[in-house]
């Protein structure tokens, strides 16, 4: 009994380990795309369609790295771990374009914003790929990979509240001196590194389960022909589309259509704070049912509660708080089960092919969230261009604009959402399946390494 609980107790220690990086990750996911905007547009008077523009323009650019960057952790073997070394490599890059992007000079305009953001955004995907990589490859359980992802994503979202709560404590209503993004810059550059290290020296490499090695081109076409995961990463890119929406309009939102500026802070923090609550619901309810199943559940009623967003208006606070709650604690099943269930599609890929590639699997991954997120904001923005809203607060806003904004917001997010629900009700890789493709990968892995 002794040695089961100090097992339990030094795996639970090496997955904590494990996701403390997530929490300076998320520290520069949230501002980049929820608060640099708005920052950019209202302090230093970047047009807001031009923002748009650069951040749509920087994902497509860095989308072709995606790929790139995850083969080559799948293939480059290093003896300190092929997920380990290109992990810990690419944070010193992605800690200092962090810096640079939450930190700008007060001259700062177009030019600046997209040389720092593109060089954010390739050394986080550097970052981001072998690091999910590794946690998909940490345990082969059907149930035991939604603990490893609810850790990370545990740890994602006190980054996130941590991100939320720095920049409206510190302020973001000046330019000049420690304004509330630099504050999360320095945050970023001093725990991110830390962080690394601390998992790297803790954290095991992952057996390689791979048998043979396939290149690019092939490992591609086996991805293509994965018709569980492609089914998944529809799926995903509709549901983060539809969460982009809103995450890029949040601010505005609060501001401008329920007139309460003063609130967004402690709005955001309730949203991200039952997001925690909600990854432990969404593990222990998954454990109960199968993983896509429970994720459904959660996209329909997600849809059912944030319908009433869009007919808010200026003072309904409470209200919108209980939307912010509510929808929150359904997040947590949006970023803990998603990862668990790329992991058992990894084993469906690995199975059929002979090469264990969560690198790649992940780079694809990591571009479909991308992609959402530059959808939202290249969407969005020109169309409240469009509308009269004027993100510069020179002059009342237009009805128009702010039913625009309250459209935008609530009502289009459902349509993606419910494609998401119907692409993924009926999804193939249950418990048992799962089970199935492990037997065969072990059996394969045993008399390869016989012959």
């Amino acid at each position: 009994m002794a040695n089961a609980e100090s097992r339990v107790s030094g795996q639970a220690v090496k997955l904590l380990c494990y996701a403390l990086p997530a929490i300076p990750l998320a520290a520069v996911a949230l501002p980049l795309y929820v608060i640099v905007p708005t920052f950019y547009a209202q302090n230093l008077g970047v047009p807001i369609a031009a923002v748009g523009t650069v951040l749509l323009l920087i994902r497509l650019l860095d989308a072709a790295c995606d790929p790139l960057i995850g083969w080559l952790c799948d293939q480059v073997f290093i003896k300190s771990g092929r997920r380990r070394t290109f992990f810990l490599m690419s944070v010193p890059l992605t800690a200092l374009a962090a810096f640079m992007v939450f930190w700008p000079p007060s001259g700062a305009g177009v030019g600046y914003l997209a040389f720092w953001s593109t060089l954010l955004s390739v050394g986080y995907t550097g970052t981001l790929l072998p690091y999910t990589a590794w946690g998909a490859e940490l345990s082969t359980d059907y149930r035991g990979r939604s603990v490893v992802s609810a850790f990370r994503e545990g740890a994602t979202l006190v980054g996130t509240l941590i991100a939320v709560v720095l920049p409206f404590a510190v302020g973001l209503d000046n330019i000049d001196g420690l304004h509330g993004l630099a504050a999360v810059a320095v945050l970023t550059i001093l725990l991110l590194p830390s962080a690394a290290v601390l998992a790297v020296k803790t954290v095991p490499e992952p057996a390689n389960r791979s048998t043979r090695k396939l290149s690019l081109a092939v490992s591609l076409h086996f991805v293509v022909r994965n018709r569980p995961f492609v089914r998944l990463i529809a799926a995903f890119l509709l549901n983060g589309f539809a969460n982009a929406i809103p995450a890029t309009l949040f601010l505005y939102f609060v501001s401008e259509r329920l007139g309460a500026a003063e609130l967004r802070g402690p709005l955001l923090f309730l949203y991200f704070l039952c997001g925690m609550l909600g990854v432990p619901l969404a593990v222990w309810l998954a454990a109960k049912a199968c993983k896509h199943r429970t994720w459904c559940g959660a996209m329909t009623v997600a849809c059912a509660v944030f319908a009433f967003a869009g007919f808010l208006g200026v003072g309904d606070i409470v209200p919108f708080a209980i939307i912010c709650a509510a929808t929150g604690l359904l997040l947590g099943f949006d970023l803990a089960l998603p990862p668990a269930i790329q992991a058992d599609v990894i084993d469906y890929d690995t199975a059929s092919s002979g090469e264990q590639r969560s690198g790649l699997y992940f780079a694809a991954w990591g571009l479909a969230t991308k992609l959402s997120l530059a959808l939202g904001v290249g969407l969005v923005f020109p169309i409240l261009a469009w509308s009269g809203f004027d993100a510069t607060g020179g002059q009342a806003m237009p009805e128009t604009a702010l039913a625009t904004l309250s459209a935008l917001y609530a009502w289009l997010p459902i349509l993606p959402k419910a494609a998401a629900i119907a692409v993924m009700w009926n999804f193939p890789l249950g418990e048992d399946a799962q089970r199935s493709l492990r037997a065969r990968i072990d059996s394969t892995g045993r008399a390869h390494q016989g012959s």
